[in-house]
């Protein structure tokens, strides 16, 4: 439980099919946080008129605007969302844990991002991306958590933290990209942990 409550629900602008607006929206149901997400259209070009611009320059989602806060990139308003609300279950205080949480964070923005997200956009959506090279990726990325998770509950250990969020999207969304999970028993059932949370929001598309 948030050892604070935002003084209104926290208004998240986002869209139910990008894996950046939900982790932002998982975290803000893990941590029971009063939140109204507002679906911004990406397909009518709302990202690049003016109002939306004002909120992020570089017209990307998600958002948020919390009292008289607005901040955008998912990673940093995890960060944000967990050091405000959170007694340090979520994103660890010690120099250790802060930086593999860090480390996590920047997988999801690496590996996470240009293997499973990128092979799913390119076979699903069909964007510019080179499949075979963003399934090879996958594959790398997949091998690396399934030894990684070898005795490990989650990303940091037996407790789920910010690490966890960020990463889960893309990878749940991995198999619509045609990346296949049979070798990745350990990757499987993170994933079915973190989905076993209470309060855990289903992802749009995750098992396609």
């Amino acid at each position: 439980m948030p050892t604070q409550r935002p003084a209104q629900a926290i208004k998240l602008y986002g869209n139910p099919l990008s894996g950046h607006s939900h982790r932002v929206q998982l975290l803000l149901s893990l941590l029971d946080l009063p939140h109204e997400m507002i679906e911004v259209d990406l397909h009518n070009g709302a990202l690049r008129q003016a109002e939306f611009l004002a909120k992020n320059p570089f017209g990307e989602i998600p958002v948020i605007e919390d009292g008289d806060l607005r901040l955008y990139d998912s990673n940093a308003i995890l960060v944000y969302l967990a050091s405000r609300y959170d007694d340090g279950a979520w994103l660890p205080r010690d120099p250790i844990g802060a930086a593999q949480v860090q480390r996590w964070l920047g997988l999801s923005a690496g590996l996470v991002y240009f293997g499973p997200n990128r092979a799913r956009l390119a076979q699903l959506a069909k964007q510019p991306f080179d499949h075979a090279q963003a399934q090879q990726l996958s594959e790398r990325l997949l091998a690396n958590l399934q030894r990684d998770l070898a005795d490990k509950a989650f990303a940091l250990g037996d407790a789920p933290t910010i690490a966890d969020v960020s990463a889960y999207a893309y990878i749940a969304l991995a198999q619509a990209g045609g990346v296949p999970f049979e070798r990745w028993p350990n990757v499987r059932a993170w994933l079915a942990r973190i989905e076993a949370l209470p309060r855990f929001v289903p992802l749009l598309g995750a098992g396609a």
